[in-house]
């Protein structure tokens, strides 16, 4: 079984769904850039964006019925390697206040662009959703 899975107070995306949920465990988002839920950008720096970009995925796997725990693998795509290796410490920062200390597997690849001329990052995630929970 596979269910489109959108946080329902979110803009409806046109043409894609936010994640896919297969068989109730498996969740892969598509790209989220640093827009907020209405499609607008309230961060026109790095780590700005970086951080909704990180709540944005939360809030997907949260409707998927997951936790940012039961994330198992994030591909960052990032336009700017410098403002990446320069702000490493408010990058951590950020990524903490969203992740916690939880870890998945992790890439990081830097692009010529991306589609939404202001995003300077977009991530997609993989979720097994629920596992967490049972390992504990």
């Amino acid at each position: 079984m596979i269910e489109a899975v959108n946080p329902p107070d979110w803009e409806k995306p046109k043409g894609y769904s936010n994640g896919m949920l297969v068989d109730g465990e498996r969740l892969y988002t598509g790209g989220q850039i640093g827009w907020n839920k209405d499609q607008v950008f309230e961060h026109l720096d790095f780590v700005g964006q970086l951080e909704q970009t990180l709540a944005n995925i939360a809030a997907i796997v949260r409707a998927a019925g997951g936790e940012v725990t039961d994330i198992v693998r994030l591909t960052w795509f990032i336009t700017d390697k410098k403002e990446y290796m320069a702000r490493q410490k408010e990058v951590g920062a950020a990524y903490r206040k969203i992740m916690g200390r939880h870890f998945p597997t992790m890439s990081v690849i830097v692009v010529a662009g991306l589609i939404e001329d202001a995003a300077m990052v977009e991530i997609e995630a993989t979720a097994e959703i629920g596992k967490s929970q049972k390992e504990a």
